[in-house]
C-alpha cells in the first residue's frame, strides 16, 4: 500500500512538473524575426526568369510574388526611396524626384538651389535646411534602431543614406555606399573596421570603373554591369554585417540597395541613338545577372548563419525602366545646333529652352554661377532659371529624366504665369500629361498635384507643374518590357531613363519570402513601395510615428493567415484644354489607398 502511495505521489508531481513546463511554454513570446530589405534598383518585373535570375525568380515562386505592384510618380530613385524608408507618399516626404528646388543654395552641389540628391554632402546640408531632416518622417530603419534592433544600409549612394537619413555617424546603422572611405562618406565605427581587415575586405568603396562611363553621342557608354562594386557590397553584408549581426543575438533589419541593373541600363552602350534594342541588349542582361548573384549570396549566407527560418525578405525595386528617345517635331530647342547632340535630336533642358523663347526670357545655369545660357550658341543646362534678373527667377526647372519640376518662386502671385506655361507645354508634342499644384487652382488640361499625393505636410517646396513626358512601345508585343520615354538627360537615344508615368516606369518588382509571408501566393491587389514600410512594422512588432497622412498599407493578404482583398480600378480626367488634350490618370484603390498605373494625354502614354 505505502509503494502505491509512493507511486501515485511521484505520477502527480510528474504530470504537474509536466503541466508546467507546458504552460512555460505557452506564455513565452515569439522570437522576434528580422528583416532583409534587398532593392534591385531598376528591375522590371518581364525580365525575371529561372535562367537569368534563378534567385529571385525562385523567391517569387516559393514566396509571395506581387503581380500588381507599383512605384509611386516621379518614378525616380530618391523618391522612391523615401517611400520605401518610411512608408509615406511624396506629398509627405519632399522627396519629389532626384533634382528638386530646396530653400537655399548648396554648397556642396556647386551652390546650386536645385541639387541632386545622390550625394550624401549633399543629403546632409539639405537635411540642415528643414530641420535636420528634410524628408519630415521617420524611417524603419530608425524605428528599428531606437527599439534596440540591429540596423545597416549598403550599396548606392543616395537611397541607402536616405534610409537612416538623421542618423549620420556610422553607428549604430551601418552605412556602406559609393562613398565609403572618402571625406563625404559616412564614418565606419571601431567596431567595423577591423572586421573588414579579419576579412580581407578594403575600407573604401571600390568605383564603378568602366561601369560608370556612359559614353556621349558618337561613343557607345559601358559594356559591363557593375560587377566588381557590388561584389564588395554583397562581401562586406555577408562576411561581416550579418555575422555580427547574428553574434548580437539581436533581431535586425538590414537594407541592401543594388545599383545594377539601374545604372547599366542608363549608360549602356549596347544601342547607341537607336531605340532597338534599348535597354534590352546583352550588357543589361550581365546586370540583370549580377543582381541575382548577390541575391543569392545574401539568401546563402542567411542559412549557412541559421538565419533563414527567422528571416524575411522583401525584394523591390525603385521603379520600372525605359529607352531613351529624344526625337520631337514641335520642339523649337532641337532645331539648335550643340556639340556632342545629333542633329535634330533634343538637348538636355529643352524644357526650359523652349519656355524661355516662347516667353521671350533669359535663360541661366543655376548649377554654374548663374551662367547666362545662349542655346543659339549651342549652350544649354541641365537645370535652368528663367527669368530677367538670375537673383529674381520667374521659373525654375529641375531636369530629371522621364519628367521635369517646375518651380514658380511666387507661386501664390503667379496664377497667370502658369496657364502661360501650361498653355505652351500643351502645344508640345513631347508632353504627355500636367500636373498643377493646387493652389495655382484649376487649369483646364491638367489635374491637381493632389490627385497623385503630391500635395502634403512635404518641408521642401511642393513643385507648382510637374512635366511628364511622352512614352509609347516598339512594338514587342509587350510594352511594359520595351517601353520608350522622352527623356530630358544628357544621356543618349537608346540609352536608358525613367521617371515618367508610363507603366513601363510605374511597374517595379515586388516579391517576399520569410516566416510571416505566405508561400507560393500571388497577389493580384495593388501594391507600393509605400506599403513596404508599413507591412515590415508590422511583421516586426514596431510602430512607424508619422507627420503626415499619406500612407500605405500593411499588405496583410500576403502575410501568414491574411485573407484576399478587394480592389477597384478607377478613372480620372481634367477638364478639355483649348486644343483637346486632357491628362487622364488611371489608378486602382485598396480602401482609402490609391495605386497609380499611368497618366498622360490619349496616345501618348504606355498603358494608358
Amino acid at each position: 500500500m505505502r509503494i502505491f502511495t509512493r507511486s501515485r505521489r511521484w505520477l502527480i508531481l510528474t504530470l504537474f512538473v509536466i503541466a508546467l513546463v507546458a504552460a512555460c511554454n505557452l506564455v513565452q513570446p515569439a522570437k522576434q524575426h528580422n528583416v532583409v530589405i534587398f532593392v534591385a534598383d531598376g528591375l522590371r518585373p518581364t525580365s525575371i526568369n529561372s535562367i537569368d535570375m534563378p534567385t529571385l525568380n525562385e523567391i517569387r515562386e516559393q514566396g509571395v510574388t506581387f503581380v500588381n505592384s507599383h512605384s509611386l510618380f516621379p518614378t525616380f530613385t530618391t523618391a522612391n526611396a523615401s517611400a520605401i524608408a518610411t512608408g509615406h507618399y511624396l506629398g509627405d516626404t519632399g522627396d519629389f524626384s532626384n533634382t528638386i528646388k530646396v530653400s537655399a543654395p548648396v554648397k556642396s552641389a556647386k551652390n546650386s538651389l536645385v541639387p541632386f540628391l545622390e550625394n550624401n554632402a549633399v543629403l546632409k546640408e539639405v537635411n540642415k535646411q528643414f530641420g535636420n531632416n528634410f524628408i519630415n518622417e521617420e524611417s524603419l530603419l530608425a524605428t528599428a534602431r531606437k527599439a534596440n534592433f540591429s540596423t545597416a544600409a549598403v550599396g548606392k549612394i543616395g537611397p541607402v543614406l536616405i534610409q537612416d537619413v538623421t542618423h549620420q555617424k556610422g553607428e549604430p546603422t551601418i552605412i556602406f555606399d559609393d562613398a565609403t572611405g572618402t571625406p563625404t562618406g559616412i564614418a565606419l565605427s571601431e567596431e567595423i573596421t577591423p572586421l573588414l581587415t579579419k576579412a580581407s575586405l578594403p575600407t573604401a568603396t571600390p568605383s564603378r570603373g568602366a561601369n560608370g562611363k556612359p559614353g556621349d553621342s558618337k561613343t557607345p557608354g559601358t559594356k559591363v554591369a557593375n560587377t566588381v562594386q557590388q561584389q564588395y557590397f554583397a562581401d562586406v553584408t555577408t562576411k561581416v554585417i550579418l555575422p555580427l549581426f547574428q553574434q548580437r543575438k539581436k533581431p535586425f533589419v538590414l537594407v541592401y540597395w543594388s545599383r545594377d541593373p539601374d545604372g547599366t541600363q542608363h549608360n549602356h552602350g549596347d544601342s547607341l541613338n537607336q531605340i532597338v534594342p534599348g535597354i534590352n541588349g546583352s550588357t543589361v542582361l550581365a546586370a540583370r545577372q549580377n543582381v541575382d548573384n548577390n541575391l543569392a549570396q545574401i539568401r546563402t549566407k542567411l542559412k549557412d548563419l541559421g538565419l533563414e527560418t527567422t528571416t524575411n525578405i522583401f525584394v523591390t525595386a525603385d521603379h520600372g525602366f525605359s529607352t531613351i528617345s529624344k526625337e520631337s517635331k514641335t520642339s523649337y530647342a532641337k532645331t539648335l545646333a550643340y556639340s556632342d547632340v545629333p542633329k535634330g535630336f533634343l538637348p538636355p533642358g529643352f524644357v526650359a529652352i523652349d519656355l524661355a523663347h516662347d516667353l521671350k526670357l533669359s535663360l541661366f545655369d543655376p548649377d554654374n554661377k548663374n551662367a547666362l545660357i545662349n542655346p543659339t550658341k549651342g549652350q544649354f543646362s541641365k537645370n535652368s532659371l528663367i527669368a530677367k534678373d538670375p537673383n529674381n527667377p520667374d521659373i525654375i526647372v529641375a531636369g530629371n529624366g522621364g519628367s521635369d519640376l517646375i518651380y514658380l518662386p511666387n507661386v501664390k502671385n503667379n496664377k497667370v504665369l502658369a496657364k502661360k506655361i501650361v498653355d505652351l507645354l500643351l502645344k508640345q508634342d513631347y508632353v504627355s500629361g500636367l500636373f498643377v499644384d493646387d493652389i495655382l487652382g484649376s487649369i483646364p488640361g491638367t489635374l491637381p498635384s493632389s490627385a497623385i499625393k503630391l500635395r502634403g505636410t512635404a518641408r521642401t517646396p511642393h513643385p507648382s507643374i510637374v512635366v511628364n513626358f511622352r512614352s509609347f512601345d516598339t512594338g514587342c508585343g509587350n510594352p511594359t518590357a520595351c517601353g520608350v520615354e522622352i527623356a530630358d538627360t544628357a544621356l543618349q537615344q537608346g540609352q536608358g531613363m525613367h521617371g515618367s508615368f508610363s507603366r513601363a516606369d510605374t511597374y517595379n518588382t515586388m516579391a517576399a519570402i520569410g516566416p510571416d509571408f505566405k508561400q507560393k501566393y500571388q497577389d493580384t491587389a495593388p501594391t507600393s513601395n509605400a506599403d513596404v514600410a508599413p507591412t515590415l512594422a508590422k511583421v516586426l512588432k514596431l510602430k512607424l510615428p508619422s507627420q503626415g497622412k499619406l500612407v500605405g498599407r500593411v499588405l496583410s493578404e500576403a502575410l501568414t493567415n491574411g485573407v484576399n482583398i478587394k480592389s477597384q480600378s478607377q478613372t480620372l480626367e481634367s477638364q478639355v484644354a483649348a486644343n483637346g488634350l486632357k491628362t487622364i490618370l488611371k489608378y486602382q484603390t485598396v480602401g482609402g489607398t490609391r495605386y497609380f498605373d499611368t497618366a498622360g494625354f490619349p496616345g501618348r502614354t504606355v498603358g494608358l
